[in-house]
């Protein structure tokens, strides 16, 4: 079949492991071998399948190498859980992955994709709490439970681990989380990346966003429009910024007081300054890289959380402007299986939901990465996989 942007090859392929696999970067401890198909708990949940689809990719290797395969999956292994794929969604992240940028190790001959949500088809011996039927969605670091991020743990889905884009995942128990109950599949499917980057940037220093505080979301991406949720939730003032006379509308329905142009106005961190009577921002969740004009706009003692660069580019910065406004700025690495559990109740608290701005179908998987890259959507870009 082809989609936009690439061919998708379609051929059959037996496999005995089949769906994402535990690699050896996984700590020795997690890994576990197949265990015969007469151990394993299905009761209940949808059948479990005989055969599956699974999208795979070379890094850097562009949509023109995004096949899809059929294989035989495996039963999960003790502490391991099988996932039926309901959704996904993109991100930048995939982006990066797909054109050979990522910052982290990628496996060869990767099934993408780090965020997804499903429903809990079979159980390997050793389960605690997953069961058949279980809707769940993974953390992208399936091995931070919670504290600071360490080298051990960094190994990832859709990256030195298999993906979610594929119809059956097999993943240890302990990077799952009951998806809340007011969202959708394709609504929890945005979560993993995008959501949990944006909690963490507004409350994973510590101290945390208060209310009255005055919280800057640059630009209109996946991260941007979570963090302007969160931090209207958690009480602050919301200045956002966007190239796009179209969006300001909808950045002001989700909850943005102000909003800037930013080609009207390059300037804008002085915009900024005239919108909070010269004072500047408590806090920046800056996605662009813009760290000069991100710093130019902050309080004393402002807080800036780097989330990245979408546009690739990485300008000198004058070292004087953090000493200027004696910021602190912290890199953003998505966040921990506690800080997710988190996240999860205070959507379900406000009963917030996700952006969702086109979902496609599976076997269209190509043709929404090409849109996703090409068309600056507004919310998340989602394919529906069963």
């Amino acid at each position: 079949m082809t989609g936009v942007g690439g061919t998708v090859v379609a051929h059959t392929e037996r496999l005995t492991t089949g769906g994402p696999i535990m690699t050896t970067t996984a700590p020795a401890a997690v890994l576990a071998a197949a265990v015969p198909t007469a151990a394993v708990t299905t009761a209940t949940a949808a059948a479990f399948p005989t055969t599956v689809r699974s999208y795979h990719l070379g890094a850097g290797s562009g949509l023109d190498r995004l096949s899809l395969r059929t294989a035989r999956p495996r039963p999960p292994g003790p502490g391991e859980v099988a996932v039926a794929v309901r959704a996904v969604s993109l991100s930048f992240r995939e982006l990066l992955v797909l054109r050979g940028q990522y910052v982290l190790p990628v496996k060869p001959d990767l099934v993408p994709v780090s965020d997804g949500a499903g429903e809990v088809v079979a159980v390997g011996p050793g389960v605690r709490w997953a069961r058949p039927g279980d809707r769940v969605t993974a953390t992208l670091f399936p091995y931070w439970r919670d504290g600071r991020l360490a080298a051990d743990l960094l190994p990832q889905l859709g990256g030195s681990l298999d993906g979610m884009l594929t119809e059956l995942a097999v993943l240890p128990e302990q990077a799952l989380l009951p998806v809340p109950a007011h969202l959708s599949y394709q609504e929890a499917a945005t979560l993993p990346c995008v959501g949990l980057t944006a909690w963490n940037a507004l409350t994973g220093d510590g101290r945390g966003v208060r209310p009255g505080e005055t919280v800057l979301t640059t630009g209109s991406g996946g991260v941007s429009l979570f963090a302007l949720q969160y931090a209207h939730a958690l009480g602050a003032r919301v200045i956002a910024t966007t190239g796009s006379p179209a969006k300001e509308r909808r950045l002001r329905e989700l909850g943005a007081d102000e909003v800037v142009n930013y080609r009207d106005r390059p300037d804008w961190h002085t915009a900024v300054r005239e919108l909070t009577g010269g004072r500047g921002v408590d806090r920046v969740v800056d996605t662009a890289g813009s760290l000069e004009q991100s710093l130019k706009s902050l309080a004393v003692d402002g807080h800036l959380a780097l989330v990245g660069s979408v546009s690739g580019d990485w300008p000198p910065l004058d070292p004087r402007l953090l000493f200027g406004v004696a910021a602190t700025v912290r890199a953003v690495a998505v966040g921990s299986h506690a800080q997710f559990a988190a996240m999860n109740e205070f959507l379900a608290e406000h009963a917030l939901r996700p952006v969702v701005d086109r979902v496609f179908p599976f076997e269209e998987a190509a043709a929404a990465y090409d849109y996703y890259e090409r068309a600056e959507p507004l919310g998340k870009v989602v394919i529906a996989v069963g």
